[in-house]
């Protein structure tokens, strides 16, 4: 999640972690009430734990700072093949100044270390039930797998990033999808509800995380 020219400032929100502040676009890559709290509200709350499967397999867009990864890694109890396409991966300088390992849970800091150390565009066993596979590009473009359990969208907001939301890609994402699947972002605009809707989702707007009021949950 950026967009190739800015330069981030690190800044820490009401929580205790950390986000990034992008200058040139006025935008964060994190709620500043709380960076962790908002990914857990949004997509392992709102989420992962909204499915009970043997095993799961996840779509990711916008990599990021791998926050959501992160926190997928450490909640989820079964095996989970997680996909994350990034266009503008954050320079590793950055991601050892980022303090989710040492704030969320310190045995496992390594975890996050091996996330952004994994080689892009191939499986990586993070843990024997968490592989990776980051995909390096854009959203619009890549390949997207088969068989999706759980979309987290996690691009900029739409008037900082218009371009990754639109309907092609969750026409994409719901033929990807199976049934019963769910795409969960932090994003509660009605133009994107609708085109959730034209797509084939059932959408239902949902309590947000701090700071905001609401938040848009979809199901296949």
């Amino acid at each position: 999640m950026n967009n190739g020219t800015s330069q981030s400032v690190l800044e820490l929100t009401a929580d205790g972690t950390h986000t990034l502040y992008l200058p040139d676009m006025d935008e964060h890559y994190h709620s500043v009430n709380g960076a962790v709290q908002e990914s857990y509200h949004v997509f392992i709350n709102a989420g992962l734990k909204q499915l009970s499967k043997e095993s799961l397999r996840v779509f990711e867009i916008g990599f990021g700072t791998g926050l959501n990864a992160y926190l997928t890694l450490l909640n989820a109890s079964i095996p989970v093949e997680y996909y994350s396409v990034e266009r503008y991966p954050l320079g590793y300088e950055i991601v050892q100044s980022l303090n989710y390992g040492k704030v969320i849970d310190p045995d496992k800091e390594g975890s996050f270390t091996a996330l952004h150390r994994a080689p892009w565009d191939q499986d990586v066993a993070i843990t024997d039930h968490f592989t990776l596979h980051k995909i390096y590009g854009d959203s619009n473009e890549c390949i997207i797998p088969e068989n999706i359990d759980l979309v987290y969208f996690d691009a900029f907001a739409p008037d900082k990033q218009p371009e990754m939301w639109n309907q092609e890609i969750f026409i994409k994402l719901y033929d990807r999808m199976v049934k019963g699947g769910i795409l969960t972002t932090y994003c509660a605009k009605g133009a994107v509800r609708r085109m959730m809707k034209e797509a084939g989702y059932s959408v239902e707007r949902i309590p947000g995380p701090p700071g905001k009021r609401e938040m848009l949950r979809a199901v296949r």
